[in-house]
């Protein structure tokens, strides 16, 4: 199960080189269920989401590098690149995702909670700006799909 809240920012924290990161790219195979590939660093991952908001179902499954490509041509939408930092705070631990090309200079950061009461009670950083959890615009899926412009 995945419980996750997403936000954009007020403003990024200045020492994001500080932090342990990941380099991702992801397409989508499918909006409903979400089927996604990942390759992150040096991993490649299939990913099924069931439907939902900040509560929903996530299941993993390894690719190798030669079915991530294949699947990655046949990808709708736009292939989603960003830079991931993970940023300690209290006991979560923060994405900070830095989005490139086409969807720059989207920043957002998710945080994922083992409850959903865990997730209703988050008091966010002063440094969080609007919760987006809710807004289908700002799933990565929609975003690889709908075409939105994020300037």
């Amino acid at each position: 199960m995945e419980i996750e809240k997403k936000y954009l920012l007020r403003e990024v924290p200045e020492n994001l080189s500080d932090y342990r990161y990941s380099r991702i790219e992801q397409a989508y195979l499918n909006a409903e269920p979400v089927l996604r590939i990942r390759h992150k660093d040096d991993s490649y991952i299939l990913t099924y989401k069931s439907k939902g908001m900040m509560v929903r179902r996530e299941e993993e499954f390894p690719l190798n590098e030669q079915a991530y490509l294949h699947l990655r041509d046949k990808a709708d939408g736009r292939v989603i690149t960003k830079t991931r930092y993970y940023i300690p705070y209290h006991r979560y631990t923060i994405e900070l995702d830095v989005f490139h090309g086409v969807m720059e200079p989207l920043v957002m950061a998710e945080v994922e909670f083992a409850t959903a009461e865990e997730a209703n009670d988050f008091v966010p950083p002063a440094w969080f700006g609007e919760e987006v959890t809710f807004d289908k615009k700002y799933h990565n899926v929609n975003m690889a799909l709908g075409g939105y412009d994020y300037e």
